[in-house]
């Protein structure tokens, strides 16, 4: 209902009854419970799975997460129920009227994320709805209500009773959103973010450049995301923590180094949020290698060209783009790369001449030898220096000869 009062497109409709969850399942024989204990019913209609869930009441929450029990009962007790005032109202169908218990309504047209009664109260039943607020002010531009934001900062510390995997999944929606960061400025005034990623609020107060002393890592961070142009979790993650090693290299006269303590710890925190492996291994491939891009005009052509023939090279140049901006605001190098990737365009690189079952039928010994010779093949390709596949294999014999062989057979 909120999403159709503000004229927003609903990802899916919940539909609430009071008719009990036994003749939901009779009604509608294809249908299924899968939240027996709730009350929830999902039954499929046009293709496409509906929710029904009976009107209830929940009892104490013991967990900061779940009620312990649920009773069911009307209407006007399932909204106080609910979350946030917004989130608390009804549409009738057959009768075409808005039913709104809780003033959501009016909460909508004021723009306020409030909670349905005692702020405190209702964010320490469900400790994940902390985030909640925070991922909805940010997805609707909306504000948090005073009282409601207090007992956000009041209850902080409790979110770490909630699963790792929901506040991933509320982190991944905030920072994929519309105002990442909007979401991440709240999370850390709100105190959740020295709770669920010390690694960012650990930025506050770190100086990003003696060049820009009114700049700490925070905040280029939090202005990296800003310009980020709807990312991936990957990419959004990646520009998250791609300076997260910054303080522990900070005063120790290496930061240009920083990167690779950057990616030890994106892995880390990644693993902390249950991320899964092949997400966490290209983010910490993108932190690793942001500074690298840098370092463009002194590549080897070879280098160069690995890196545009990347999958993820697109990445890689969206990362290295708002670094650029939020850092010293200099586009030289991301510019470079972009004449580069137009130029690899019109003049792409084949598939390698040899592959490693070509070294096999030359004679060769699978073994450390052979990614060697494939690398040297490879940089020699990109470089332009070898064309065809006899040039490859010619510059194996040479370059690389058998230890059996005798050096005047190959004449």
């Amino acid at each position: 209902m909120r999403d159709f009062l503000l004229r927003r497109r609903p990802k899916d409709i919940d539909i609430a009854t009071s008719a009990m969850p036994e003749e939901v399942l009779r009604l509608f024989p294809n249908s299924r419970a899968i939240g027996a204990q709730f009350g929830v019913v999902q039954v499929p209609m046009y293709g496409h799975p509906y929710e029904v869930a009976t009107f209830r009441s929940d009892n104490d929450y013991l967990d900061g997460r779940h009620p312990s029990s649920v009773t069911f009962s009307g209407p006007e007790q399932d909204a106080l129920r609910r979350d946030f005032t917004i989130n608390g109202l009804f549409y009738d169908p057959v009768a075409g009227r808005l039913i709104d218990y809780v003033h959501g309504k009016n909460d909508l047209q004021r723009k306020l994320i409030r909670t349905i009664g005692n702020s405190g109260d209702r964010l320490s039943e469900d400790r994940l709805r902390m985030l909640r607020a925070i991922r909805l002010a940010c997805t609707l531009d909306f504000t948090i209500a005073p009282e409601t934001w207090s007992a956000i900062r009041k209850l902080a510390s409790g979110i770490l009773q909630v699963s790792w995997e929901r506040i991933r999944d509320e982190l991944v929606k905030i920072f994929t959103g519309p105002a990442p960061a909007g979401g991440l400025d709240l999370l850390r005034d709100s105190g959740l973010l020295a709770q669920i990623l010390p690694e960012v609020q650990s930025l506050c107060g770190v100086p990003f450049a003696d060049s820009i002393p009114d700049l700490d890592v925070f905040a280029h961070t939090r202005n990296g995301m800003a310009l980020l142009r709807k990312p991936s979790a990957v990419l959004a993650f990646a520009a998250l923590l791609h300076d997260s090693g910054k303080p522990v290299n900070c005063g120790r006269g290496s930061l240009e180094s920083h990167a690779e303590t950057s990616g030890k710890i994106a892995e880390e925190v990644c693993r902390r949020l249950r991320m899964p492996n092949q997400e966490i291994h290209r983010i910490v491939e993108l932190v690793t290698n942001h500074i690298e891009l840098f370092n463009v005009t002194g590549m080897r052509e070879s280098t160069v060209k690995r890196f545009l023939r990347r999958g993820d090279f697109a990445d890689h140049l969206e990362l290295h783009r708002v670094n650029c901006i939020s850092g010293k605001r200099n586009l030289t190098t991301y510019n470079y790369w972009l004449s580069k990737r137009e130029e690899y365009a019109e003049n792409p690189v084949g598939e390698p001449f040899l592959t490693g079952e070509d070294l096999i039928a030359m004679g060769y010994s699978p073994g450390p030898i052979f990614k060697e010779i494939l690398e040297k093949l490879e940089d020699l390709q990109l470089e332009g220096t070898i064309r065809t596949r006899e040039e490859a294999l010619a510059q194996v014999r040479a370059a690389f000869p058998k230890p059996d062989a005798d050096p005047d057979s190959e004449a």
